[in-house]
């Protein structure tokens, strides 16, 4: 099946500076976002108690915590989530270690005790430590990190040098643009959220690679002198359709997920389906244009 009728080429390296351009400002506005509104971290990383109660009747956010209140849990964070008639809340305090069993019973008696014995469903309730918290911090990011360093060196074995810088940053460019819309968007990074980021590394390098695999091939068949860029042109157009197929089957089932799968796995859906975007978009106009300035260079 193809999209793109076969000997179509578009040229893809005539919008190489604009595209950088476009990547450049992401970037920045991500980073800024990061560093200015920060980001918002789940118990996975900062340690303390989440709960998910549900009730049977309206509730607002200000009666939640009017009813919390008289425990010495007036700042705590809570959270409506889903939709409105589904009345359900998440409660997160700053527990730590042993206190975190005590909080959850009285957070539940006073919910029982302020809107009725029948009314409150505590749905579900998770416990961090804030030592186990930094460690799985800690590991969760250095996981990212050495995951690049091995998509390095295994493509730099594979291909050339050239090929692996044009592959890590444009893997950075996918996480940072990916981090920043989280930043922005004001959405919880967990341990869920580094494995969606972990899965967009691998896709949009395996989307990568198959051009990669397909400029390797062109440069092959070549024979004398050709326009580096005017191949890397015809590579891209050869292996649209088959991307373009790929992301959007990846994206709607995704999507379906983000609509439908509840609150647990939202996050790690939103970020895939930005990832998809992103990733997709940088695997043409980031990867092979370095590719093309590394080969220029080199001559």
């Amino acid at each position: 099946m193809d999209i793109i009728r076969p000997g179509t080429q578009i040229d893809f390296m005539k919008y190489r500076k604009a595209a950088f351009s476009v990547s450049a400002a992401l970037i920045i506005i991500s980073l800024v976002a990061v560093f200015v509104r920060g980001l918002n971290y789940g118990i996975d990383f900062t340690g303390g108690t989440e709960i998910q109660v549900a009730f049977s009747e309206t509730v607002k956010t200000d009666e939640v915590r009017s009813a919390i209140g008289p425990i010495g849990l007036a700042n705590a964070t809570i959270q409506s989530i889903g939709e409105r008639e589904d009345n359900e809340f998440l409660i997160r305090t700053p527990t730590e270690g042993d206190s975190g069993d005590d909080t959850v019973q009285q957070i539940e008696g006073a919910l029982r005790d302020t809107f009725g014995e029948e009314k409150v469903d505590i749905r579900r309730v998770d416990m961090v430590g804030a030592a186990v918290s930094q460690d799985l911090k800690q590991k969760g990011f250095l996981s990212l990190f050495y995951a690049g360093i091995g998509i390095l060196i295994y493509i730099w074995w594979r291909f050339q040098l050239g090929y692996s810088v044009g592959a890590i940053l444009a893997l950075i460019h996918d996480v940072v643009i990916t981090v920043g819309v989280f930043a922005i968007a004001g959405r919880e990074i967990s341990l869920p959220v580094i494995a969606a980021l972990l899965a967009i590394v691998g896709y949009s390098l395996n989307d990568t690679i198959v051009v990669y695999d397909r400029i390797r091939e062109n440069i092959k068949k070549a024979a004398g002198s050709f326009d580096l860029s005017s191949l890397l042109d015809s590579s891209i157009s050869q292996t649209l359709s088959r991307t373009l197929i790929t992301s959007t089957t990846t994206f709607v089932v995704v999507l379906a997920l983000f609509l439908f799968g509840g609150t647990v796995i939202n996050n790690f859906a939103f970020a895939i389906m930005v990832g998809l975007i992103v990733g997709t978009y940088s695997s043409i106009f980031i990867a092979s244009p370095i590719l093309l300035f590394f080969r220029r260079e080199k001559k």
